[in-house]
């Protein structure tokens, strides 16, 4: 509930995640953390589903919202075959560049590209125990955001230090957090109808800066996982 909060009042907050890139058999890097927010572009007959991985509060936005802030659908790469291949080879020419400079620009896009690319079954860890999962079930579109201010991505020895986590996630909130609006939202998800309530409060006292007609229809827009597994 207080993630939905802070969504709702200050937007979605980039964040450095880990991401498993040795498909990429790129020598001696596992992993990277990447700073993104993750979205699903799934029907609401697949909302139980997605929850029963990542929780049972959320927020629909709409998908003129996404295309203005720049989210893009991923790219899922399906085992060893000739596209994982030539993102392979891609990132070996990068590494063969005879300027340093050049070769820091080509990894740097290189990696843009890798964030918004994933394999299409793998593993992530829910509950701290590693569950299998098929990602291309997610229909997933992601914010990536580029600006000065903030790293590309950070490798996993940084991503593990909490410290230097920290630091770089304030920097990505600073600079690159995604702003709404209630126009925006087609749909906020709560558990049960007993948290309804608690949300139509928040709206109507932290969020009385808007206009009260768009917060009413904000109101309406409220809906809980119970309800609609029921209705389904």
């Amino acid at each position: 509930m207080s993630v939905l909060k802070c969504i709702l009042r200050d937007g979605f907050w980039p964040r450095y995640c880990l991401e498993d890139i040795r498909w990429l058999s790129e020598d001696g890097i596992d992993y990277v953390a990447f700073p993104t927010v993750c979205f699903c572009d799934i029907p609401l007959s697949r909302i139980q589903e997605h929850v029963g991985f990542y929780g049972n509060f959320g927020v629909g936005m709409t998908k003129d919202w996404a295309l203005r802030n720049g989210l893009n659908p991923i790219l899922y790469v399906s085992g060893n075959n000739p596209l994982q291949k030539q993102l392979c080879a891609l990132n070996e020419h990068a590494n063969k560049l005879n300027d340093t400079e050049a070769v820091m620009a080509a990894k740097t896009t290189m990696r843009f590209i890798l964030a918004h690319c994933k394999p299409a079954e793998g593993h992530m860890i829910v509950g701290g125990k590693p569950a299998e999962k098929e990602f291309y079930q997610e229909s997933e579109w992601r914010y990536v955001p580029i600006s000065e201010f903030i790293s590309p991505y950070l490798k996993s020895e940084k991503f593990e230090d909490m410290e230097k986590l920290e630091n770089e996630n304030k920097k990505t909130k600073e600079h690159c957090a995604l702003r709404i609006t209630p126009q925006d939202i087609k749909y906020i998800f709560v558990k049960s109808d007993s948290d309804i309530p608690e949300v139509v409060n928040f709206i109507q006292v932290e969020l009385d800066q808007f206009p009260s007609s768009d917060l009413k229809v904000l109101v309406s827009r409220v809906t809980s996982l119970e309800s609609i597994n029921n209705d389904l």
